[in-house]
């Protein structure tokens, strides 16, 4: 059997004095490292890993274009790990938020389906053998209509709540890789644009 091959993303900052305000919000006065991520940017690093498996392994590649550059390394990846930081916690958040919904509905809808079930033999005694089945079945159809919702939110609804927490989480911690311009990469020995 073949072991599964694991998949690299690498998200690529190009770091330069004219560009390096470009990855942020333009009107947030606050220093570099606790700066705002630009939608734009944030929209192409979602992009970028909008088919990405769960085990892919998530990189930032920054090219500095000079060495002086590297000094905006650690603000700028400071700033990006802080938002998907932030991020992932207003996510777990919701996703408690969302079963403890999720929960109070499915208690609500047994208490219904219960209170109802319990009720049920002593209507049964006043109505006839023909009548007290057919009320039987329109309260099992009831049950089941009213217990439906908040099991299909629990079994399918919680997934894309994990996957965007994984996500999140591995682009605040991924890995960083800095590349000078005129460093060689790759077999066909380009410089790093």
């Amino acid at each position: 059997m073949s072991s599964p091959s694991l998949s690299n993303y690498s998200i690529y900052i190009r770091l330069d004095e004219q560009t390096v305000h470009n990855y942020f919000n333009q009107h947030d006065p606050a220093p570099l490292y606790k700066r705002q991520l630009d939608h734009e940017f944030e929209q192409y690093i979602n992009n970028y890993l909008l088919t990405s498996k769960r085990d892919a392994v998530i990189k930032y590649q920054v090219v500095c274009m000079d060495y002086a550059d590297k000094r905006f390394v650690s603000p700028v990846m400071q700033a990006i790990r802080n938002h998907f930081e932030l991020k992932k916690n207003l996510k777990e958040e919701e996703f408690r938020k969302f079963k403890k919904r999720t929960f109070r509905l499915l208690a609500a809808s047994l208490f219904i389906v219960l209170s109802f079930q319990g009720i049920f033999p002593y209507v049964a005694e006043w109505l006839d053998e023909r009548m007290s089945g057919a009320l039987h079945n329109v309260l099992d159809v009831f049950s089941w209509v009213i217990l439906w919702k908040p099991i299909d939110r629990l079994i399918f609804y919680w997934n894309p709540f994990k996957k965007d927490i994984h996500l999140l989480h591995r682009l605040s911690t991924a890995e960083v890789t800095v590349l000078e311009k005129t460093k060689i990469i790759g077999k066909d020995k380009q410089k790093a644009s």
